[in-house]
């Protein structure tokens, strides 16, 4: 069970969201007077648990997905690849403990499915949802004020349409919901609110046949900008950019023979929200507001802030590499009846410095399919909040039951 103290509203909220970090800073901390070139500049949103890896399959492969073979977990990572699934329809459910190492009670569950209508067009719909344990709410003097469950979850639709034999491209659409306080406050501070936004993905993939020598074989590319939306607040003066994100990608299947398949799969991501600037140290203008020492005003709108997003970091043209992110993943596959996954996660050590390896396996049956995934966190194994993170998912092939 967690338990905090809140002296103030604004320190309550951060709390709660460090709580649901994914995309969480483990690098130092970053000193926004000033700075030093190269220190620790994250990327900080709202609702971070839109970018945790919801299930077994891409969890094993280091996060990878946007481009690997299409399946029941493609709504998260890319609904356009449900216009090549093989399956008429598909239903999938996954639950992962999360940070337990930090809080024993936090996890995320995940449900997705798809329909073909017809050969060309597809709908898909998912739910995840994020639950933080249960908090005890106490004020300065260590009174209970009651305990409540924080909570955040996205509820998403997609339509999918195949254009030409090899290139699809997918629409979906997605209300988002993030409740941390149940509308507590804090002393001195105004009352809280439910986060709620909308957001949209667009995506996009490409497939086509290869022969390598003796061997048949296909290869993939993919990409979807998601949650493109408005802002997130929970007070009604402050409000947060969600995780906007581009990924980008590519795979490769080469089939030995009829029973050995070997894919390799490649993701880069680049979160499509503002860095950062770094300020002058006790200095504001006229109106209040901290002075700008290297980078640009992130108080701009979702539009501008995702185009400024390519060329404001503080740092120049070497930070901003910096905030790209990559997954390396491959796969074996028997039979298609069992599957052996493995893949690596890098993030630069200023921008969250998240670096990992990743193992699984999958085994299909005649209706259920189970999938199972360990992290394994590169360096300093013992301290990382992301050690002993293992996910569980089960897919149901409604094909098969039928007959």
């Amino acid at each position: 069970m967690s338990r905090f103290i809140y002296p103030t509203m604004k320190k309550r909220l951060i709390l709660a969201s460090l709580m649901a970090l994914c995309s969480t800073t483990f690098a130092q901390n970053y000193d926004e007077v000033l700075g030093q070139e190269g220190s620790s500049n994250a990327i900080n949103t709202a609702v971070t648990f839109l970018m945790i890896a919801p299930d077994s399959r891409a969890g094993a492969m280091g996060d990878a997905g946007v481009a690997t073979t299409p399946d029941a977990y493609s709504q998260a990572w890319n609904s356009s690849k449900l216009a090549f699934a093989e399956k008429p329809y598909g239903l999938a459910i996954t639950y992962v403990p999360w940070l337990r190492q930090l809080i024993n009670d936090m996890n995320l569950a995940y449900l997705s499915g798809f329909v073909n209508m017809d050969k060309n067009q597809t709908v898909g719909a998912s739910l995840r949802y994020f639950t933080m344990g249960n908090v005890n709410f106490t004020d300065n003097s260590g009174n209970s004020l009651g305990s409540y469950s924080p909570h955040e979850f996205a509820l998403d639709a997609s339509y999918n349409r195949r254009l030409t034999d090899n290139f699809s491209l997918g629409l979906a659409g997605r209300f988002i919901l993030s409740n941390l306080t149940g509308g507590q406050a804090g002393e001195g501070a105004e009352a809280t609110q439910s986060g709620k936004t909308f957001a949209i993905d667009i995506n996009g993939y490409y497939t086509d046949k290869i022969k390598l020598g003796e061997y048949a074989g296909s290869w993939a590319a993919g990409f979807n900008i998601s949650n493109l939306g408005p802002k997130l607040g929970y007070t009604a003066d402050e409000k947060n950019f969600i995780p906007t994100n581009l990924r980008i990608g590519g795979s490769m299947t080469i089939e030995i023979d009829r029973y050995n398949k070997f894919m390799a799969a490649v993701d880069i991501n680049k979160l499509l929200v503002p860095t950062p600037p770094r300020y002058y140290q006790d200095s504001t203008d006229e109106e209040g507001n901290r002075v700008i020492y290297k980078g640009k005003s992130n108080n701009v709108g979702v539009i501008a802030g995702a185009l400024q997003s390519f060329n404001d970091a503080p740092d120049g043209f070497k930070e901003e590499l910096h905030e790209f992110s990559y997954s390396i993943g491959g796969e074996y596959v028997y039979a298609d009846q069992f599957a052996v996954r493995a893949g690596y996660f890098h993030e630069n050590k200023t921008k969250g410095n998240r670096k990992y390896f990743t193992a699984g396996v999958g085994l299909k049956m005649n209706v259920l399919g189970l999938d199972f995934s360990y992290l394994i966190p590169a360096g300093n194994f013992s301290t990382s909040p992301l050690r002993n993170t293992w996910r569980f998912s089960l897919t149901m092939d409604f094909e098969n039951l039928k007959q």
